[in-house]
């Protein structure tokens, strides 16, 4: 495991049994944008760096019985948690890191990932394994309940030009990856990329 996974694991894990509390207001906010993914009843996907599984729910009902959700997070702490909140009745939970999936390749039609991207060691490298991992044509969300300029704004930070979510800097890493952007919005209340999967 690299610094940078041990980083995510004490920094997610040390937060894990409170997260939900501290962020109650965002359901709403997944369910949209789960519903822009465009999920049919029995798709296959995935929530990559789940957390709690706050996307889970939206996810199951956007597929249906019949669909296929799993939950994938490299944090111990977060999936217990989201065991805890009892979402692991909502989809299957993967203690495995988002870079090495034990999926077959094209297996998915779509992945959802909230808040994932700037905690990639390898981005580019990251969103190309979760193309792998999804049909051509699948869809991918980059998602998050605020935008940047908020999220920095609670962060006590500034944005910066580099930041990897600017749609400048994104798109091309998206394109290197093998996917294709499809729309994007940074507003204060929400930031959601979507993408489809090169053939």
């Amino acid at each position: 495991m690299s610094r940078d996974h041990a980083h995510v694991q004490e920094f997610f894990g040390a937060r894990a049994a409170d997260w939900d509390s501290r962020f109650p207001d965002d359901g709403p906010a997944y369910a949209a944008a789960v519903a822009e993914l465009g999920l049919r009843e029995g798709d296959r996907v995935l929530d990559a760096g789940c957390g709690t599984g706050r996307a889970l729910p939206p996810l199951r009902t956007a597929v249906g019985p019949s669909g296929l959700v799993l939950g994938a997070d490299v944090t111990p702490g977060m999936l217990q948690a989201a065991v805890r909140a009892g979402r692991d009745r909502e989809g299957r939970l993967l203690l495995t890191d988002v870079a090495a999936l034990p999926l077959r390749s094209r297996s998915l039609d779509a992945v959802f990932a909230a808040g994932l991207i700037a905690h990639l060691p390898d981005p580019a490298g990251n969103l190309r394994e979760l193309a792998r991992v999804v049909r051509p044509g699948g869809v991918l969300a980059l998602f998050h309940p605020i935008g940047r300029r908020a999220l920095a704004a609670r962060q006590g930070r500034r944005v910066t030009p580099d930041d990897l979510r600017a749609e400048p800097n994104l798109r091309p890493l998206l394109a290197r990856a093998g996917w294709r952007m499809t729309s994007y919005v940074d507003e204060d209340d929400r930031f959601l990329a979507l993408a489809v999967r090169g053939a």
